[in-house]
């Protein structure tokens, strides 16, 4: 069984394509009922995915947030140093939020940070984490999917080994290119796992070996987009919020 599947019932996990559709105000939702489930607080953590100076996104981060009650408070940058006490401030959050960017470069950030096994193994001890768009590939295996926004193919990455929290892959923005589609059907036969397709409107929520969608996601795999019914995946269960 796969690292991920071992972990299945223990992983809390929510992925958006993006944050600006009204649509994701249902993910939303279901993370705050995820966060008081668990009988946590609302106190989130923003992982940067490159540098920014201004911090924009996370003030951008902090107003959506807000709208459902929680704080989004500390900002980690990977190209600064961290002291313990910082390091032991972050891991102490109700939640973590990867977030968007180039997904290369976050993860590259991640491995010289040495942030990439520490995040795995407190996703993997029931810590939720958040990832939106590269934030969102990163928890999966493998980030080639994003090979598509560089104009590479994915089946050509071999060095895109990521958090491997979730069994499937990811590829957010669908309807932003018609050419994505049937790329991702043409990956979908050299790789061994589904896909899941999401316009800005859809996401993945994980939690308790179960797979909620929101919206309507595509599943892809082995050349043919498949229904929800079709899909089996180790220690988990596929289904509708």
């Amino acid at each position: 069984m796969p690292e991920s599947g071992k972990a299945g019932q223990l992983v809390n996990l929510v992925l958006y394509s993006d944050q600006i559709h009204p649509a994701t105000s249902a993910i939303d939702r279901r993370l705050v009922d995820m966060l008081k489930a668990r009988g946590a607080g609302n106190r989130l953590a923003y992982v940067a995915s490159g540098p920014e100076p201004d911090r924009s996104f996370f003030r951008s981060g902090q107003a959506y947030y807000g709208r459902s009650g929680l704080d989004l408070q500390l900002f980690v940058d990977l190209e600064e140093p961290h002291s313990k006490e910082e390091i032991a401030a972050l891991f102490a959050c109700d939640a973590i939020h990867l977030a968007g960017g180039h997904t290369g470069g976050f993860l590259e950030r991640l491995k010289r940070s040495g942030m990439i096994g520490r995040l795995r193994d407190w996703a993997r001890s029931g810590g939720v984490l958040i990832g939106v768009s590269a934030g969102a590939i990163l928890m999966t295996p493998t980030i080639a999917t994003d090979a598509l926004f560089i104009a590479r193919r994915p089946e050509d990455i071999t060095d895109g080994d990521a958090l491997d929290l979730a069994p499937f892959e990811f590829f957010p923005h669908l309807s932003d290119d018609a050419a994505y589609l049937p790329a991702l059907l043409r990956y979908s036969t050299h790789t061994t796992r589904p896909i899941v397709a999401c316009n800005d409107s859809d996401g993945i929520v994980v939690t308790g070996g179960r797979i909620e969608c929101a919206g309507n996601p595509l599943w892809i795999s082995c050349g043919t987009v498949r229904e929800q019914g079709e899909i089996a995946l180790d220690g988990f269960t596929i289904a509708r919020p």
